[in-house]
């Protein structure tokens, strides 16, 4: 990164832990917890334990496939598809503590679609307790960034694109690279992986065994997300319900012919701003 790069993203993380640090973060009350017969690895430290109520759970990785947790907030009606999902109602708490928090805190990357990649994205966590909690479990201060682009719809002056001391990996199929060849060679730091057409399991898998990713949190899109279930990649999903109807219409986080069945084994709630907000992690099986 050159000097003004640098300042910027540094500004970006000030910005970033001072609305992590000044959130109000809700207390969570347990449903249900159904992990004691499941491989279920519990993390969590003294600050993360008082908000969640107790250790937060992790499917363990396999041996040769990372393990993949999908996370999604929808809407009462089951929308996840808006322009701005963080106006669905999961407030701070979902914000910080779930998606930018336990979520990924343990994660060595996080995975998103083309789609989710704005300008100013980049996917950590930013709760000075959580990263102290990421950094005892031996974890580098930042998970590497990967983003799966078929034709190339994706801007790569977005700030994940352009940090060069983060691992950064681009699955692109082929309308991608050609699109992008100049600015992939502009940012040598970017490792490409081609796409295997719409199969993503070979990537991962050299995701696995070549750079060392055992574990992803894959934030979405959708689209991504059904590629994902559909090849069998995927072992759990951390889905919040807000009790706020809206979203754009017929956007449920799955988008395929054959909806996955969920079994969950953690249910939580908790109460933002007077709505009822609802935090379930389930199983996946086809």
């Amino acid at each position: 990164m050159n000097v003004i790069d640098t300042l910027a993203f540094q500004r970006f993380v000030t910005r970033k832990t001072v609305e992590a640090t000044t959130a109000r973060i809700e207390r969570l009350s347990t449903a249900f917890d159904w992990r004691e017969k499941l491989p279920v690895q519990r993390i969590g430290n003294a600050w993360t334990r008082l908000r969640y109520g107790g250790d937060f759970g992790l499917m363990r990785p396999g041996p040769s496939q990372p393990a993949v947790s999908l996370v999604f907030v929808q809407t009462k009606d089951g929308n996840t598809g808006g322009p701005n999902p963080s106006a669905f109602g999961g407030g701070a708490t979902d914000t910080h503590l779930i998606y930018e928090g336990l979520s990924r805190v343990a994660a060595d990357a996080v995975l998103a679609g083309a789609g989710s990649v704005h300008r100013h994205a980049f996917f950590s966590v930013w709760h000075p307790e959580l990263v102290a909690l990421r950094a005892s479990l031996g974890l580098p201060r930042h998970p590497a960034q990967i983003v799966v682009s078929q034709r190339g719809s994706v801007d790569l002056g977005a700030l994940l694109f352009n940090v060069s001391d983060v691992r950064v990996f681009l699955i692109a199929g082929d309308g991608c690279i050609t699109r992008h060849e100049s600015a992939l060679l502009a940012r040598p730091w970017i490792q490409l992986i081609r796409a295997t057409g719409d199969d993503l399991r070979p990537a991962l898998e050299r995701l696995r065994g070549e750079e060392g990713i055992q574990r992803m949190s894959a934030i979405g899109g959708r689209f991504t997300a059904t590629r994902l279930v559909d090849a069998g990649l995927v072992q759990d999903i951390y889905l919040t319900t807000t009790s706020r109807e809206g979203g754009e219409p017929g956007t449920p986080w799955y988008a395929g012919a054959a909806p996955p069945r969920l079994t969950a084994i953690t249910s939580k709630h908790w109460n933002e701003n007077g709505a009822h907000v609802v935090f379930e992690h389930s199983v996946i099986s086809r």
